[in-house]
């Protein structure tokens, strides 16, 4: 009889401790994309990457240009010109193509990684400025609910964004624009080939 009492009593006592560490835990929920749309730095941020976009948009509208003008004058004398003269057209065509492809995606990874580059240093900001109000207001956890699409419910008293923003000085809802967007990128090079096949 002792031997029972003893493992009814051990298993009431695992059960409050259960009941009393569930009662412990604070879950918080923020949008990391709308604190980072409301920081200053927002703004330096997109001005730097468009500046940057735009001249990688530039060059590549002009190697395409450049493309599209050799393809032009290739096909307008391709009936008189020698193999020789054809092979090395269609060589120097497709060496441009490739150089036009190589340049879209270089110039992409050189905005993201300029991208990661400049908002790392915000994003460090937020991120203490989240741990410090987590810390504050008693949350064990805290979910980043902007990008997640796991996330289904999350109530609203539970959100700390306003907190946030206060905490980096920022007044919440002076700014009015959305959250940002993923990194910009330069638009991909057509793949189609610019050599007609040989008949």
């Amino acid at each position: 009889m002792k031997k029972i009492f003893s493992y009814v009593f051990l298993g009431v006592l695992c059960f409050a401790c259960l009941n009393l560490q569930a009662q412990s835990v604070k879950i918080g929920h923020t949008r990391i994309d709308y604190i980072l749309s409301q920081t200053p730095e927002n703004k330096v941020i997109t001005d730097l990457l468009t500046v940057q976009q735009n001249k990688a948009q530039e060059e590549l509208k002009r190697l395409q240009q450049e493309l599209q003008e050799k393809y032009a004058l290739y096909q307008k004398g391709v009936a008189q010109m020698t193999d020789v003269i054809r092979k090395d057209r269609e060589t120097e065509l497709q060496t441009l193509q490739n150089r036009i492809q190589v340049f879209s995606r270089d110039a992409d990874e050189s905005i993201q990684s300029k991208y990661k580059q400049l908002v790392s240093p915000t994003l460090s900001k937020i991120q203490q400025a989240i741990d410090s109000v987590a810390k504050e207001n008693g949350y064990t956890h805290i979910l980043n609910t902007g990008n997640a699409t796991d996330i289904l419910y999350a109530p609203e008293e539970n959100n700390i964004t306003d907190l946030v923003l206060k905490r980096l000085g920022i007044t919440p809802g002076q700014n009015s624009e959305q959250p940002t967007a993923a990194v910009p990128t330069t638009p991909k090079a057509p793949v189609k080939k610019a050599t007609p096949k040989k008949k």
